[in-house]
């Protein structure tokens, strides 16, 4: 069974079009949730709950900050960023999403 031409056309279009509609879901999603961390962070360290100081926040950031670029580095060969149907769906995802 073969596709026809018309929709094997579309394919292209659409397919980066959807990713990047669910891309931007999840990073506006997960952007309320950081927020909403980072909320309760500094609740909980105005009032006395947490003691955090900046000497070790600093040392644990400079720790895994590379880690983290690193492990997030495939995801700029996996998406289709140059696309412009994955920036008008990123746009949406983020937008309506």
């Amino acid at each position: 069974m073969s596709i026809p031409n018309e929709f094997a056309l579309l394919i292209p279009l659409v397919l980066p079009l959807i990713i990047g509609l669910l891309v931007g879901i999840v990073v506006k999603h997960g952007l309320k949730l950081l927020i909403a961390i980072a909320a309760l962070v500094i609740v909980l360290v105005t009032t006395g709950y947490l003691n955090i100081s900046f000497q070790d926040t600093l040392s644990k950031a400079l720790q895994l900050l590379p880690k983290l670029i690193n492990t997030g580095q495939w995801v700029l060969d996996l998406l289709p960023y140059s696309a412009a149907t994955f920036l008008i769906g990123l746009a949406l995802g983020l937008w309506k999403g």
